[in-house]
């Protein structure tokens, strides 16, 4: 018996235009993307492990950085970067070239997730109640909709925007993610196509730094698909795409299991479990910000589908995307890169929220509309008179707060930029003035103000204000300063830095950082600065000079003392 919560009319189930969704999939996709340099950190760092391979100066079976080994242990998103660099001519073309395969994984993301939550609303316990006079939605229609929902709830959460613009690995890894959940979810509808996906996805994210989850996601599933084939033993088809799923399954897991240790592709980053108790509180503010506002809908999924979750049946549209939300947030909470492991539990956290979309009153919904509606116009208010301040210095205290913030920055004006950031203004407010139109019966419509304030919000930080986030967020000036200071460079060693700023050195600065086992000899050093900007007390003044300080002009946090040796 189906004791489904879902009531839903043929007229609910209507799906998004389009158009309509395409066009806020692609804003959302480019913007962030296309005309910024890369920032601090992973983003800059990915770029360098890539201009290396590129450059011949580092195994492709190994990626170095100026000697130092990738952490993330990951081989197939560098490889995609570093193809892309040797089509480049000048640093500023190849850095472009190479965010080419990040656009698309993003792109892949979307699509993957998609049809992931489109063949589990497909599932016979995810059905709508069947009504006595019918009228309920049909399954097809019923399944596209919860789909339009659910990728609505992905591009929705905070988290998503800044480091799905990255060229990280763990983009290509949510990728991959995205093509195992639409694979395990197909498998009862489209076994072939499933089977195909199952294995790429497993593989592809063994090779791009997550092996320990391919293998996990690879069990669980198998797991699952066992438990599901002795519920439907009496089905000869069932019973055919059951058994070839759990061999796939298995053959795939053993394979990321073998690629893996052949290739030393394991990184185990778990922290000792006694420790584990003291950030609670932080990682709880985390799961908060940046899974919001999927984090609240699926748990109003899995309270509203109670019966379906704990019954013997174990549907799919809950079972298989709370088989991956787990699995994450337990590596998440276990790892040091909590924020970037969790970026990979978005894809199936945001399916189980588009299960409660049918279950949602009408109050409730009224109170999430309100709420993003408030939220998201008064941030675009507040980045809008940013923007204003910034280049013309009125209203005076914001200017004085971005001058204060970004010393030495000179705004600089693009026509274009205003023009992208006055027509998604114009497409926010078409969009808030078609979701306060009375009698919306969409099951996305709760959806789409979060998607497209987002959206909105992002593309005026990546239009308007790109300039000062190159300026505060990349390397390239400070880079150029420290290169200013290193005179016929033949040689140059770097201590304590991190890998975002030797790549920013290296592919900015061109300065020719040696690795740190064979630099001994070089004439110039750059090492990272002690407390209170202080030359670290491990320098032999006798034999190194102190030459400069150079520190990046908006974050303090970041400089390097340029020594020459005597």
């Amino acid at each position: 018996m189906n004791t489904t919560p879902a009531i839903v009319t043929q007229a609910g189930a209507a799906r998004l235009p389009r158009l309509a969704l395409l066009s806020l999939c692609l804003v959302y996709l480019l913007a962030g993307f296309v005309g910024r340099s890369g920032w601090k950190f992973a983003d800059m760092g990915a770029l360098g492990y890539m201009a290396e391979l590129a450059w011949g100066q580092a195994d492709w079976w190994y990626p170095t950085l100026a000697g130092i080994p990738s952490e993330h242990g990951a081989l197939l998103p560098y490889w995609l970067g570093a193809w892309m660099l040797q089509w480049g001519g000048s640093a500023l073309e190849a850095q472009w070239l190479a965010r080419i395969p990040f656009i698309l994984a993003l792109a892949v993301a979307m699509t993957a997730h998609w049809y992931g939550t489109y063949y589990l609303a497909r599932s016979p316990q995810a059905q709508p109640v069947a009504f006595a006079f019918g009228g309920q939605a049909n399954t097809t229609d019923y399944a596209r909709s919860i789909a339009d929902g659910g990728l609505l709830a992905f591009i929705a959460c905070l988290g998503l925007a800044p480091m799905a613009h990255e060229t990280s690995p763990e983009l290509i890894q949510l990728a991959f993610v995205g093509i195992f959940l639409s694979g395990v979810s197909a498998l009862p509808w489209r076994p072939r196509q499933a089977c195909l996906a199952l294995v790429i996805s497993l593989l592809g994210l063994s090779i791009s730094g997550a092996p320990s989850l391919a293998v996990i996601f690879g069990l669980g599933a198998m797991v699952f698909e066992i438990y599901q084939l002795f519920l439907t033993a009496g089905q000869t088809p069932r019973l055919y795409r059951g058994k070839a799923g759990i061999v796939v399954l298995l053959m795939s897991t053993l394979a990321c299991a073998t690629i893996a240790s052949a290739l030393d592709l394991w990184r185990w980053k778990l922290d000792n479990p006694l420790h584990l108790a003291s950030p609670w509180q932080g990682y709880t503010e985390l799961l908060l910000w940046f899974t919001w506002p999927a984090w609240p809908l699926a748990l109003w999924t899995l309270w509203v589908w109670r019966r379906q979750l704990w019954s013997l049946h174990a549907s799919r549209h809950l079972a298989l995307p709370l088989l991956v939300v787990i699995t994450v947030l337990v590596a998440s909470w276990c790892m040091h890169s909590s924020e970037r492991t969790l970026l990979l539990a978005l894809p199936a956290l945001s399916s189980l929220a588009a299960f409660a979309l049918p279950t949602l009153k009408r109050q409730v919904a009224s109170v999430i509309d309100w709420f993003t509606l408030l939220f998201f116009t008064g941030w675009g208010l507040v980045l809008w008179v940013h923007f204003i301040a910034m280049f013309t210095g009125i209203p005076a205290n914001p200017a004085i707060n971005i001058a204060r913030l970004a010393p030495g920055f000179e705004a600089q004006f693009s026509w274009f930029a205003l023009c992208i950031a006055c027509i998604s203004t114009l497409a926010w407010g078409r969009l808030v003035h078609w979701r306060v139109g009375r009698h919306r019966r969409e099951l996305w419509r709760s959806l789409v103000l979060p998607a497209g304030g987002i959206a909105w919000c992002w593309t005026l930080m990546m239009s308007m204000g790109i300039s000062l986030f190159d300026y505060t967020q990349s390397y390239d000036r400070w880079a150029t300063l420290v290169a200013r200071q290193v005179s016929a460079p033949g040689c140059v060693r770097s201590e304590q830095l991190n890998i975002g700023e030797i790549a920013a050195l290296r592919w900015i600065g061109n300065l020719p950082i040696s690795a740190p086992t064979l630099s001994n000899d070089c004439p110039w050093l750059l090492i990272a600065p002690g407390s209170n900007q202080s030359l670290p007390p491990q320098i032999d003044t006798e034999q190194w000079a102190a030459k400069a300080l150079v520190l990046h002009p908006a974050d303090r946090n970041i400089g390097v003392w340029v020594l020459q040796r005597r």
